[in-house]
């Protein structure tokens, strides 16, 4: 019992005093580091894979990425600044690069350095495509979702050190870091991975139908991934992202508010395929 409540007053306390606020949500979130300490190593870091990486420059497709990316980022800053959170971006620089590289895959680093593979092109299929991964990626950046897991981090890392520090019997200590590890990922980290792909699903959804792009290929784009997937994706409890079937039937499901909140931008209409 005492080291149960050592735990939860660590755990308590760790939250209280390191807290930001998420400006889509409104929500409180873990900041055990501040942006501008996080920023400044995400550029460098982001620098040093173009240095290592082939970067594709002077095409269609980087072009494209360049042109979605920019959209999304002034719909970003139309969405915040008409919801109050204006100057909220001013730290941002924003990079957009496409990589030659078979990987199905695209992130944004924490202040908005973004990289897409070419192998994610094809189940992109098309420029609305780009723009659903763009958005997504994007709305990582913006929710503060890296700050967010590296404190998520600490906190796990530091209530195993208290666990260890408080228990004295080697025995019980043993089975604490056994239980704790596999107890603190499975119904702790994976879940708040999975929280945080949802999140970034929903915020992406309304970003890019504020940019122009239809919110209803958004779906279509997940059920691509599931066919490219196929069918070999872990069990969603087990997984850092929600399933393909939850994905899809969130975003059909979401796409019609996505429109109502672009209607408030003045969009009446998207852009073509």
């Amino acid at each position: 019992m005492k080291l149960k409540n050592t735990l939860i007053t660590l755990g308590i306390c760790a939250v209280v005093f390191s807290c930001a606020t998420n400006p889509f949500t409104g929500k409180k979130t873990m900041a055990f580091v501040s942006n501008a300490q996080l920023f400044p190593t995400a550029f460098a870091q982001y620098d040093e894979f173009l240095t290592e990486n082939n970067v594709v420059t002077g095409t269609k497709d980087a072009e494209m990425i360049t042109r979605v990316g920019q959209r999304i980022a002034v719909a970003a800053e139309r969405w915040l600044t008409a919801n109050g959170n204006a100057g909220y971006l001013n730290d941002y620089k924003w990079e957009y690069n496409l990589v030659n590289d078979e990987t199905v895959n695209a992130w944004c680093m924490p202040g908005g350095k973004i990289v897409f593979y070419t192998g994610i092109l094809p189940i992109a299929a098309n420029e609305t495509g780009v723009a659903a991964i763009m958005g997504h990626e994007v709305a990582h950046a913006l929710a503060n979702h890296g700050q967010q897991r590296m404190s998520a981090g600490y906190l796990q890392q530091g209530l195993a050190v208290a666990g260890n520090v408080a228990i004295k019997d080697e025995q019980s200590r043993n089975a604490f870091n056994q239980y704790y590890g596999v107890g603190s990922n499975v119904l702790g980290m994976l879940p708040f991975s999975r929280s945080h792909e949802t999140e970034a699903d929903k915020i992406g959804l309304y970003l890019m139908a504020v940019a122009g792009y239809n919110p209803d290929e958004a779906a279509e784009l997940w059920k691509r991934m599931k066919a490219n997937s196929g069918g070999s994706a872990p069990a969603e409890f087990m997984s850092t992202h929600p399933s393909n079937d939850t994905r899809i039937s969130n975003l059909t499901q979401w796409a019609p508010d996505a429109k109502k909140e672009a209607l408030k931008f003045g969009i009446t209409s998207f852009r073509a395929l």
